[in-house]
């Protein structure tokens, strides 16, 4: 693999080529959009904020209400400022004061262009791959720390849930919760479904649902995985769906999708995932609304640029776009809010 495949860099260059981007997803019918504000550009020496980059994301905020995209916006995906790294990052127990700092920030500049908040997306993804596996950064490999780490991104999103009402209180505040599918795994079904969201439910407008996994004690021959050997598992999104019914909220799925650099598979998974939401749906379960992961390529994390998520492909070389044949026919669905053969 090329080193550069792992240079995150300008990735596919969203930054300046939004309302572009924005013209594409309103042409394949889209009607919400989710989208993350980068805390280093806010604040990128602590303290210290860019007002430069407030208005960047007002502009981007402005241009999504001209073409009809609700924004669904994430306030944190990750990535932390240097200043905040060089502290402990999460493992610092000032932490999520210093985010309720940059929430308060954003809020006070953007409320009026912004009903859905996402305070966090993946606690455990981010937690796990950074403190217990040790694949991201920091690489601290320890039970201990990433419990610690789960807990203040916990106190983290509450801070946040509060000061966000208090500067509007009609907002809605939810949280992107990866949650796998577990077969009669019933203490790993609490610790990762569950655990996070029981600290946070006194706290939460709606739940945002990321799905892409499931797990059982025995091997079974997988019938369709994505490039990223990620085997499919529709079913299991209902099972998971059925289970946050419990909690009385509005889910939104905030991502669901796969890696498919041939688009041969993408619209099987589309439909047979939307299928399994509708049956949550007809057995009363508050499923508002389904974003697609992704709009377009976009770098992946520990595996860089290759797995190809993307409705509309990108060539990195040249920032061009491509439109991708599912995406045409996922946009057919969403004009007619139907699945059809």
């Amino acid at each position: 693999m090329q080193e550069n495949n792992y240079i995150s860099g300008q990735a596919c260059d969203h930054y300046n080529l939004y309302e572009q981007d924005f013209d594409i997803a309103k042409s394949l019918n889209h009607n919400a959009h989710r989208f993350s504000i980068e805390w280093s550009r806010i604040e990128p020496q602590e303290g210290k904020i860019n007002q430069k980059e407030i208005e960047h994301y007002r502009q981007v905020l402005i241009a999504l209400k001209e073409r009809g995209l609700e924004p669904f916006v994430t306030l944190y995906h990750w990535p932390l400022p240097i200043w905040l790294s060089e502290k402990g990052g999460w493992l610092n127990p000032k932490a999520p004061y210093y985010f309720d700092r940059y929430v308060k920030i954003i809020s006070e500049n953007l409320f009026d262009k912004v009903k859905f908040w996402i305070t966090i997306n993946e606690p455990n993804i981010y937690s796990q791959n950074s403190y217990l596996k040790g694949v991201w950064p920091p690489q601290k490999k320890s039970i201990l720390k990433y419990f610690k780490v789960l807990n203040n991104l916990a106190r983290a999103h509450k801070l946040a849930y509060r000061s966000l009402h208090l500067i509007d209180l009609d907002c809605e505040v939810g949280i992107a919760k990866n949650n796998i599918h577990f077969r009669n795994m019933l203490l790993a079904n609490y610790l990762w479904n569950k655990y996070f969201l029981n600290k946070i439910k006194k706290e939460q407008d709606f739940i945002g649902l990321n799905y892409y996994f499931h797990h059982k004690f025995f091997k079974e021959k997988k019938l369709l995985v994505s490039d990223i050997g990620w085997d499919f598992y529709p079913e299991g999104i209902y099972f998971l769906l059925k289970d946050l019914k419990k909690y009385n909220k509005p889910i939104y799925i905030t991502e669901n999708g796969l890696a498919d650099i041939k688009d041969t598979k993408r619209i099987r998974f589309i439909k047979d995932h939307l299928h399994w939401i509708h049956q949550a749906i007809q057995e009363k379960v508050d499923v508002r609304g389904y974003f697609y992961w992704s709009l377009f390529d976009n770098f992946e994390w520990d595996k860089g640029f290759w797995p190809r998520f993307g409705l509309v492909e990108v060539d990195y070389k040249t920032m061009e776009r491509k439109i991708r044949p599912s995406a045409y026919k996922y946009a057919k669905i969403c004009k007619e809010n139907r699945i059809s053969d």
